[in-house]
């Protein structure tokens, strides 16, 4: 005999959060730029010090006005 009423039965905090132990959020694996050695998003380029950097070459400088 099949029991249906099981369904609406109360589950209790610790089997629900035994369950919810994998829903959880990482750390965001970053890369070492070789030239200044900041850590950065991989695959990205970032900014430093008015100097855009990708792949440990600058690609692009901001200009400054006077």
């Amino acid at each position: 005999m099949k029991r249906w009423h099981i369904l609406n039965e109360k589950i209790s905090k610790t089997r629900r959060d035994k369950r919810r132990t994998h829903y959880k959020l990482s750390a965001p694996g970053l890369a070492k730029c070789p030239t200044t050695g900041e850590l950065h998003l991989p695959h990205r380029a970032f900014w430093l010090d008015g100097k855009l950097y990708y792949k440990g070459e600058v690609i692009m400088e901001k200009e400054v006005l006077a």
